[in-house]
């Protein structure tokens, strides 16, 4: 044993003696490594139709195999021009099923000529990393590749396999994910998934202080609905009443004034009230009561009239394409809007669309656009609660540690359907108003990249340590 870490240190230091350009001093050998991972990873321009992403999942499983993971449980699975991958760390098995650890190397499409700087070159500035991925999620990919080869080289023996599962396509179809859960599911099985593509800390806007962690452990459905009304048509000189995109705006203004009933579960009620008294005013009364009472109507009101907060605690559709007609001197043959909606978890998807042919009437057509994916809220585990919680005061003592829902959706939303409970455990730390994942120059606080690996080291440990 003392030979073989003292060869896996070893290697680490090797690779670690060509330092990452614009490194800072007095970084450890593993921060080292980890940054070079990090800019190596950023530099794949990974976005839709440029076809790196095989080339990312390569160099990784290099990267896997110099630190000592076997080839037989290194998995670069191709899909079409982009491609996963798979690595499975292995255990004694003490502890029962392993632990899936989730991120993407995919990422949102970044022109250069928009930004200030090469989104596809990291760049340390002012306290920040910059670059497409810093934050969603290349971070991720970094810090728990980082946390595998730092483990593998101290000699670590897991009680349980730890798997990781990087994906290439969440940010457009999802099809890898679905590849893996469907059709490889031996690879990536597990007792439960941490995604590092959800969840994290918000950091306080004038201190820079923390002041909450958020474990993702629901996410809502992402669908869309087409509403369309057909008609014959006709001259434009010999106008009916039963125009199609009259018929239409009618009944969007029916969608428009229709709420979907108030829901909660678990994580709703948990999350207001740990952030309750982070928010003032009448927002924060609403919180405290509408977790203490979600049949308060009142509070409810508070709570729908605010964008931020009406997603929390109903399913939402709005209107976001709009086409119609064939030609300015015809009277249009045809209608058409999508509709998206946000589906408060657990609700399936076809009685949203039979709600929406509901409000909307028989001569309006409702069809579902591809298949939904969607699921439960995971439970509230004491055991992964409670490990991310110490995890998070390790370097941020006594913090709220909050279950939270996401109205957006990541991989979780193809896990959780087939029984693997899913909670989005992100490293990072960030305030809102540095949130720039899918805009401009995005950026990641330098700090909180380098804590997230220190994050990821005590979990993992903590999980896939000794029984307790």
């Amino acid at each position: 044993m003392i030979k073989a870490v003292s060869r896996g240190l070893a290697a680490l230091l090797v690779s670690c003696a060509c330092v990452a350009q614009g490194a800072a001093p007095g970084l450890t050998p593993e921060e080292l490594k980890a940054r070079e991972i990090f800019q190596r990873v950023i530099a794949f321009k990974t976005s839709v139709g440029l076809g790196q992403v095989p080339a990312m999942a390569n160099y990784l499983a290099a990267e896997f195999r110099a630190g000592g993971f076997p080839e037989a449980d290194i998995h670069v699975l191709p899909l079409g021009e982009t491609a996963s991958l798979v690595v499975r760390y292995r255990g004694d098995g003490s502890r029962g099923k392993p632990i899936l650890l989730m991120a993407h190397m995919d990422v949102v499409t970044a022109k250069r000529e928009d930004w200030q700087r090469d989104p596809f070159t990291l760049v340390e500035e002012n306290g920040y990393f910059y670059g497409r991925g810093t934050y969603d999620v290349k971070n991720g990919v970094t810090c728990l590749s980082a946390a595998f080869l730092r483990l593998k080289a101290e000699g670590f023996v897991p009680s349980r396999d730890l798997i990781i599962m990087f994906t290439g396509d969440e940010e457009t179809t999802g099809y890898t994910t679905q590849e893996l859960v469907h059709n490889h599911r031996e690879l990536i099985d597990a007792d439960f998934a941490l995604n590092s593509d959800a969840g994290g800390g918000t950091l306080d806007e004038a201190t820079g202080r923390p002041v909450y962690y958020a474990v993702e452990t629901a996410e809502k459905t992402f669908a869309d609905y087409e509403l369309t009304v057909r008609n014959p048509g006709g001259h434009s000189a010999r106008p009916r009443a039963d125009n199609a995109i009259y018929e239409l705006a009618d009944a969007l203004e029916k969608l428009q004034a229709y709420r979907f009933p108030v829901m909660w579960d678990d994580t709703t009620l948990g999350f207001f009230r740990g952030t309750a008294a982070l928010k003032s005013g009448d927002l924060g009364a609403a919180l405290t009561s509408f977790s203490r009472n979600p049949h308060d109507e009142k509070a409810a009101a508070v709570l729908s009239a605010n964008p931020a907060y009406v997603g929390r605690i109903r399913t939402t559709c709005v209107p976001t394409l709009l086409r119609g007609g064939h030609a300015d001197n015809a009277l249009p043959q045809s209608a058409t809007v999508t509709v998206n909606c946000r589906i408060f978890p657990g609700v399936d998807p076809k009685v949203v669309q039979t709600t929406l042919q509901g409000i909307v009437g028989p001569r309006v057509e409702v069809a579902a656009i591809g298949p939904i994916s969607w699921s439960e809220a995971s439970p509230l585990r004491e055991d992964v609660l409670s490990a991310i919680t110490r995890a998070v005061h390790a370097r941020h003592p006594g913090i709220p540690v909050i279950p939270s829902q996401s109205s957006g959706a990541s991989d979780s939303v193809f896990t959780r359907p087939v029984g693997v409970p899913s909670y989005g455990a992100s490293e990072s730390f960030i305030k809102d108003s540095d949130d720039f994942s899918h805009g401009l120059d995005e950026r990641l606080p330098v700090q909180s990249f380098y804590d997230g690996l220190d994050y990821w080291h005590v979990l993992l440990k903590d999980l896939a340590g000794p029984p307790p």
